[in-house]
């Protein structure tokens, strides 16, 4: 199973042999260490724990010098064929690899029902007034509550959201770079989880 973790750089576009355009996002993935590999007998199951952006040792606190990273991620998967020390990067890939990425979406804050459901909220005509964007009546008759899952106004955004079949149009060794057909999760910068199909 491949697997890796990058940062998204922002999105721009590929042009293939027939001169079709492919929007694609660019993700700096890795270099990332295996830090752990977890086993049936001791942890319960088997997983691969890899560590991402190291720390500057002035950084670094005590319990984290075992794993001076920014970042840990766990991938669960057979632990045979790695190694705790071994260096994973982006020539684990191949041009036209199916890939399933993982991130935090962008946090777009409180938003009402029309933002954040797509609510049509209420005519502007018949006399109505101020109520254009509200959600109208929540509630029954019988029972005098509102139901648990009604949709109402929130926090919107900051979920973690998976993409799947993903397609890597472009791999650039010497920057540790891959390019992505289409969206990814999250803003510039956003952490994301990169694994094959």
């Amino acid at each position: 199973m491949k697997f890796i973790l990058g940062k998204k750089l922002g999105m721009t576009q590929f042009f293939d042999d027939e001169g079709k355009v492919i929007p694609v996002t660019l993700v700096k993935a890795g270099p990332c260490v295996i830090t752990q590999l977890k086993n049936e007998d001791k942890d319960g199951y088997e997983a691969v724990q890899i560590g991402f952006e190291k720390l500057p040792e002035k950084k670094v606190k005590k319990p984290q010098k075992e794993k001076p990273f920014r970042y840990l991620c766990e991938f669960r998967t057979e632990t045979e064929g790695f190694e705790k020390g071994q260096e994973i990067d982006v020539s684990l890939f191949e041009k036209g690899d199916q890939v399933k990425i993982a991130g935090i979406s962008k946090g777009k804050g409180f938003q009402g029902v029309v933002k954040r459901h797509g609510f049509s909220g209420q005519s502007r005509t018949h006399g109505t007034k101020h109520d254009e964007r509200r959600g109208g009546s929540i509630g029954s008759a019988y029972p005098q509550r509102v139901f648990k899952g009604k949709k109402m106004p929130g926090r919107m955004g900051a979920d973690r959201v998976t993409v799947k079949n993903l397609e890597i149009v472009n791999i650039d060794t010497k920057e540790n770079t891959l390019a992505i057909k289409g969206a990814v999760p999250g803003g510039k910068g956003n952490l994301l989880e990169i694994k094959e199909i």
